[in-house]
């Protein structure tokens, strides 16, 4: 590609965006199924093969649940039809999967929740295909002597693709028989793929997330993904699958934003507590134990790494249908899943919730991590979930927290403290992860003048109606218990700060 890059730009929605992924399979079932369908008890441990019947009907009716909790957007993982229960084995890219209700249950869907001002995200997954898919399985019936050759990297005949005992003759995602590799080399197979990008948001959705889209390493492919995707909507969403540093797609003509794999390691890392490593079905994913320094400086680095535009439109996730949930990562200590929820909170990007775990659903690895919500409310940890709910809601409430700078103020004993400000708007959170609790001298100048005054929002009540006072720019004696945190909102906030994370650095 020739010439300059264009300035980066990011979908405005997406900062003021709170996610919620849900594996469809697994979220609600609607009951429509036909009766003949055999599917899984719904309580029952996950399987790699069996299917619960959630649906897209299911989801549906429970978009007064995600309103309830705050929820402004919907990342699914695929829907399009499949062999597989997770359905990253694509057969057909233009037809939903009728056990999840065709298209007519998404229509109805898509319709009703953009009536609602909830967005949808879909998963795709233009890396690999499936055996079922049309153009792979004429080379199975076909041979050489297929039309569609070229769509696959085919090393020999007959194709093994059931051979248990022999290795696929023909690229396939990670060695897996099941998931044949485009070539995208080929011209038909790009504009295929391009055709379904640009035809899913021609029908409405609100944009793609690409299944590990690394593996396709090809920037002019990618570049002209963007170009046809928002050449429909200038303001759909473009996020990739990339679990390192993505600076590559994020210089303003390939990607909008990553899954924020980073920003979640570092919090877990942070807020989790001992080293931890779990093995995924394609590596090892590692949680480091992080001292406050050590997360001060990480925290620095990540809003460092990308464009301010970028940094408001990362994906910050904390767990996914590809780790172990949150609650498990963090060893079922419900005071910290808390404390790294509201943080993600209050961080910059859009934070994304992984079904079921604000009512406390537990899992470890793959397919534990895709266990069946529960609907029982006698099942649920509510305190849990009116954490976040009111978390959602202090984001909701504070355009500081979606769009304001990011102003580091301690790193210190395992308190961490920094300022989010907008124009007008303020706001300062501690976080306390020590065994004990925290004395905090916090030093609020040149950020606060004194006589302001911080009036906590959080915990109201701690320090009285009167709130923390500045006084020769600090705010002293902070109270803050063990495991605990307090975001306040500062009145007549006045002063520049030099030490910033935001615009001017992006």
């Amino acid at each position: 590609m020739t010439g300059t890059r264009p300035p980066v730009q990011t979908p405005e929605w997406v900062k003021d965006a709170t996610f919620y992924q849900i594996f469809p399979d697994r979220f609600a079932r609607s009951g429509r199924l036909p009766s003949w369908v055999r599917l899984e008890p719904w309580d029952t441990p996950p399987t790699r093969e069996g299917f619960k019947g959630g649906d897209l009907w299911g989801v549906l009716a429970r978009l007064d649940y995600l309103q309830d909790l705050g929820i402004t957007a919907i990342y699914f993982n695929p829907i399009f039809q499949s062999a597989a229960n997770h359905r990253y084995h694509t057969h057909d890219y233009h037809q939903v999967d009728p056990l999840l209700g065709g298209n007519e249950a998404f229509r109805a869907l898509l319709d009703e929740a953009h009536r609602r001002g909830i967005r949808i995200v879909l998963d795709g997954v233009f890396n690999h295909a499936s055996r079922g898919f049309f153009p792979f399985h004429h080379i199975l019936e076909n041979g050489p002597a297929s039309p569609y050759l070229d769509w696959f990297h085919i090393k020999g005949y007959p194709l093994h693709a059931y051979s248990p005992r022999r290795k696929p003759n023909y690229a396939a995602w990670w060695g897996l028989p099941a998931l044949p590799k485009f070539n995208t080399d080929c011209p038909g197979v790009r504009e295929f793929l391009w055709d379904v990008g640009e035809r899913w948001v021609r029908e409405g959705v609100d944009g793609w997330r690409l299944d590990v889209p690394f593996e396709i390493d090809d920037d002019a492919f990618w570049q002209e993904f963007r170009r046809r995707v928002k050449g429909v909507n200038p303001e759909a969403y473009i996020v990739g699958e990339v679990w390192g540093d993505a600076r590559r797609w994020l210089q303003g003509d390939q990607f909008d934003a990553v899954m924020n794999y980073l920003f979640s390691r570092a919090v877990l890392g942070f807020f989790g507590g001992p080293d931890l490593e779990v093995g995924l079905p394609y590596g090892i994913y590692r949680l480091r134990r992080l001292t406050v320094q050590a997360f001060a400086r990480q925290v620095r680095r990540l809003l460092a790494l990308y464009p301010w535009e970028v940094s408001l439109a990362q994906l910050n996730l904390l767990g996914s249908h590809d780790t172990p949930r949150l609650l498990t990562l963090l060893r079922g200590n419900r005071a910290r899943v808390k404390l790294a929820t509201l943080f993600q909170m209050c961080y910059p990007g859009a934070p994304c919730i992984y079904y079921g775990d604000e009512v406390g659903l537990a899992g470890g690895p793959d397919p534990d991590c895709r266990r069946s919500m529960p609907w029982d409310e006698a099942q649920w940890d509510r305190d849990l979930r009116a954490w976040f709910q009111a978390a959602i809601a202090l984001r909701k409430a504070h355009v500081a927290l979606r769009r304001g700078e990011f102003l580091p103020l301690l790193a210190r004993e395992d308190v961490y403290a920094f300022a989010r400000r907008a124009p007008g708007e303020t706001l300062v959170a501690l976080f306390n992860l020590g065994a004990g609790p925290a004395r905090v001298d916090l030093r609020l100048r040149p950020l606060v003048a004194d006589g302001a005054v911080l009036e906590d929002l959080w915990q109201p009540g701690t320090f009285g109606k009167e709130g923390v006072v500045v006084q020769r720019g600090h705010a002293r004696e902070v109270l803050l218990p063990s495991l605990s945190a307090r975001v306040f909102l500062v009145r007549e906030a006045v002063g520049q700060v030099t030490d910033h994370i935001g615009p001017e650095e992006g």
